[in-house]
């Protein structure tokens, strides 16, 4: 077994045991590679490996692995910023899109879902702690960007994703990933007709997402621990170097 089968069989023994020790059963927990500054190859090894969703923080990244068909055998999701004038790279070519950080880039992704003649799943990302390196709503405009969502024919809300600080020690950011999950039950019982749709939380990443999966995670997002160190950015993303 090489090392990333290890960390996977690894990260699936953590989230079995946290899922199992508040309730849960491991099923509920999707996981997402993220996949960032990875080789083509290191992706179809991870899929081979076991790994159903693969997960980009980057258009210009995402749109090389899939030209060279890298992803297949898996779903992918984009789970990094995304500037309105890059929607149309994205928009129909993932299952969902986890980092919806404004109205305007709402809008823009519903307008290239329609013109698509499709239905783009979001998710709205949430600035939890107010960090200003961070993009994202704040959580009084939470309610407002899912309301707009609930009247958009070419979106579907499916829940809430936070990238809260960087965990200093277990359990420190299970206020965060509480006040996420807390969040989308108001959002649940306040808007109106997809209210059923709005069921995923994506929160926890490497050094938090035990605690993550205890506070009621759908997808934790896993690149470090699956992956081991980041490699250098790569200039040529189709190839091994």
């Amino acid at each position: 077994m090489d090392a990333l089968a290890q960390r996977l069989e690894t990260v699936r023994a953590n989230i079995a045991r946290a899922a199992q020790s508040c309730g849960r059963a491991p099923e509920e927990i999707t996981l997402v590679a993220a996949t960032k500054t990875q080789t083509d190859e290191t992706i179809r090894r991870a899929i081979a490996a076991g790994i159903t969703v693969c997960g980009e923080n980057r258009v210009q990244e995402f749109t090389a692995h899939l030209a060279a068909g890298a992803y297949e055998g898996a779903r992918v999701h984009f789970i990094g910023h995304l500037q309105t004038n890059k929607v149309k790279y994205i928009v129909g070519k993932v299952d969902l899109i986890h980092s919806v950080s404004s109205d305007k880039l709402l809008l823009a992704i519903q307008r290239q879902a329609e013109k698509l003649d499709l239905v783009q799943d979001v998710l709205l990302e949430v600035n939890l702690a107010g960090e200003e390196s961070k993009f994202g709503l704040t959580p009084e405009q939470v309610l407002p960007a899912a309301e707009l969502a609930a009247g958009l024919a070419n979106v579907r809300l499916r829940g809430l994703m936070c990238i809260p600080p960087p965990s200093t020690g277990p359990g420190k950011n299970l206020p965060y990933f509480a006040n996420l999950t807390q969040l989308a039950v108001d959002i649940r019982q306040k808007i109106g007709d997809n209210r059923a749709d709005v069921v995923y939380l994506s929160m926890g990443m490497s050094d938090d997402y035990q605690d993550a999966v205890c506070a009621g995670a759908t997808h934790v997002r896993l690149g470090t621990a699956l992956f081991g160190p980041r490699p250098p950015v790569l200039t040529n993303l189709g190839r091994e170097s």
